[in-house]
């Protein structure tokens, strides 16, 4: 979907594909035919944006293959499909029955996460439509925070400089100017936005910035006003935001709160569990360890890395962090220029969530993610954007 922002440029949104589980190049087709052109007739658009999650094989695939590339695009072009950003975070496995902590893997020391963000960038300048020229791909936020010492440090660093190298280069081949954006996350090197400009400074590369995800900013308690200036002081470029929502428990020394919390504890992803104290921030890896005893302090409301849909808070006695979503879009797209032009709704968790939420059919699935976009489109226009066709 694209809006025209009033200063004139186009702003993009789109939603995040790693919401189907696919490792291989067929299961990113099967994607495209079973769930994004169904979203799309759903919302009664003729052109969807999506923001393509490609596991480490499907994209040594399309990278490896001219002709698996061109089809992937003439197959995008035929089911009114269009990609300007990549979800470059998880590498292979996104799809498991646990992933947890295998998310982070390799992070940006590692060899392999040069390789396969490189193998992104690529596809991505062949998948852009034609009259687009600027592209954007989100990856982790330098590594998970333990074991993170100054030699890997230095690895990472040196690592985003040669990707930045590469990205020039593939400028000048193709035209298409790409950037990646490292996306702050509770419990790794870079939790926020705040820790993300020494290590964005000193790279000092406009191909080189921050994805802004808004469940992230939400579970962390940054100001979102607070965040976006720091960023825009410190000349750290928006690559892109997700535009997501993280659970939140007003009240969570309340045995009824602390029930309802239990059903979002699950097996697959991590949900770290954040609370703001006078003492600064606290936090536990995973929903179920804030749960378990004394943990985490219980005085001040917990905030919970869980992706829950943007459309529909979970009952009382839990809300959504919503309200730091629009703070978040009316400072990225509401004023005279946008702070990025690409914008990504990401609900991953659809199949994670309490059994009595979950889309049972596949129409279930197809009419919630429309559902999400809608109040995204909503929100845009509601800032002054003008939706395109």
């Amino acid at each position: 979907m694209r809006f025209r922002h009033p200063d004139g440029s186009t702003v993009h949104l789109a939603y995040c594909t790693n919401v189907h589980p696919a490792e291989t190049l067929d299961g990113v087709l099967a994607q495209l035919r079973d769930h994004c052109e169904p979203v799309r007739r759903r919302l009664g658009r003729d052109r969807l944006g999506i923001g393509l999650w490609l596991a480490r094989d499907a994209a040594h695939a399309l990278v490896t293959d001219p002709s698996a590339l061109r089809g992937l695009r003439t197959e995008l072009e035929h089911r009114g499909l269009e990609v300007v950003t990549l979800n470059g975070f998880p590498y292979e496995g996104f799809g498991a029955e646990e992933v947890k902590y295998r998310v982070y893997q390799p992070d940006w020391a590692d060899p392999e996460r040069l390789a396969h963000t490189t193998d992104l960038a690529r596809v991505l300048a062949q998948l852009l439509p034609d009259d687009v020229t600027e592209g954007s791909i989100s990856t982790l936020p330098l590594a998970w925070r333990t074991a993170y010492d100054q030699e890997r440090a230095t690895a990472a660093h040196t690592a985003l400089t040669t990707l930045a190298e590469r990205l020039d280069a593939l400028h000048e081949l193709t035209g298409r100017s790409l950037r990646i954006g490292l996306e702050p996350e509770p419990g790794c090197t870079v939790e926020t936005t705040r820790d993300a400009l020494a290590p964005l400074t000193a790279i000092g590369h406009d191909r080189i910035g921050i994805c802004v995800d808004t469940c992230h900013l939400a579970t962390s308690f940054e100001d979102p006003h607070t965040a976006l200036d720091a960023l825009a002081q410190a000349l750290v470029p928006i690559v892109k935001s997700q535009l997501s929502a993280a659970l939140h428990a007003e009240h969570p020394h309340l045995p009824e709160v602390r029930a309802a919390l239990a059903a979002f504890d699950e097996p697959r992803f991590l949900h770290q569990t954040r609370t703001l104290t006078a003492a600064g921030l606290r936090g536990t890896d995973d929903l179920g360890e804030a749960l378990a005893g004394d943990a985490l302090p219980d005085a001040s409301p917990w905030r919970a890395h869980f992706h829950v849909p943007l459309h529909a808070a979970p009952a009382a006695p839990l809300t959504s962090t919503l309200p730091v979503l629009r703070a978040a879009l009316t400072r990225l797209v509401g004023g005279p220029h946008p702070l990025t032009h690409h914008l990504e709704v990401e609900t991953y968790t659809w199949q994670a969530l309490p059994p009595e939420l979950r889309p049972r059919a596949r129409a279930q699935l197809v009419d919630g993610i429309a559902a999400e976009l809608t109040l995204a489109r909503d929100l845009l226009t509601d800032l002054g954007l003008k939706e395109l066709p």
